[in-house]
């Protein structure tokens, strides 16, 4: 794609990020107020989790998300669970992750342009680093709230096939590849496909 041609779509991608984010925003406050006070109100604690990702070029920021875990989660292990015997994962949190709720907090990191709706999603440095010739590719552009691989299987994909179709849609992403993916994202949330409490050690909530 001619640079020219790029930056007309990266202008296109901003403003959709921030227009459709705009509009979510007066549903999205409601749903993480009453989300927000299940989270409170279930198990002590913050209700707002904070984790370091790494973004664009590589620079580093911090993602928000709903609390979905016990307080202290690490202390209980970081194995591998299945959702239904998983001891760290609460009840409303459980709920929360199935259909993916507990990532509504992120808007505000789309609003501040450090992700867009539709790109890979942020990982940890560590995993940034095991992979490093992947995330060479993948980080060219922004994290998002969804992308390729949350609608083609999600947690269910192998690391290597969520890795293959991030770069494949950092190397060649197109506004109207956003538009489908954004469409498809809500039947994908509504069923709650592909989505499983795998997380490690890294990834556990302090």
């Amino acid at each position: 794609m001619r640079r020219g041609t790029r930056r007309f779509q990266e202008l296109g991608k901003r403003l959709v990020d921030v227009g459709l984010t705009l509009a979510a925003l007066p549903g999205a406050a409601a749903i993480l107020t009453i989300a927000g006070l299940a989270v409170a109100w279930e198990s002590p604690g913050g209700v707002v989790f904070r984790q370091q990702r790494i973004g664009r070029g590589g620079r580093p920021f911090t993602v928000y998300k709903l609390r979905t875990m016990v307080a202290n989660a690490e202390r209980l292990g970081a194995g591998i669970y299945n959702e239904a015997d998983d001891p760290r994962f609460t009840a409303v949190g459980k709920l929360l992750r199935r259909t993916s709720l507990d990532e509504l907090p992120q808007l505000v990191n789309v609003l501040r342009g450090e992700m867009s709706l539709v790109g890979p999603r942020p990982q940890l440095p560590v995993i940034v680093e095991q992979y490093a010739d992947d995330y060479a590719v993948i980080l060219a552009v922004k994290p998002g709230l969804t992308g390729l691989a949350q609608v083609n299987g999600r947690n269910e994909l192998p690391r290597s096939r969520r890795l293959a179709l991030d770069r494949a849609y950092a190397e060649d992403w197109s506004l109207g590849q956003d538009l489908k993916i954004i469409l498809k994202t809500v039947g994908v949330v509504l069923r709650g496909e592909g989505q499983r409490n795998d997380q490690s050690r890294a990834d556990v909530e302090r």
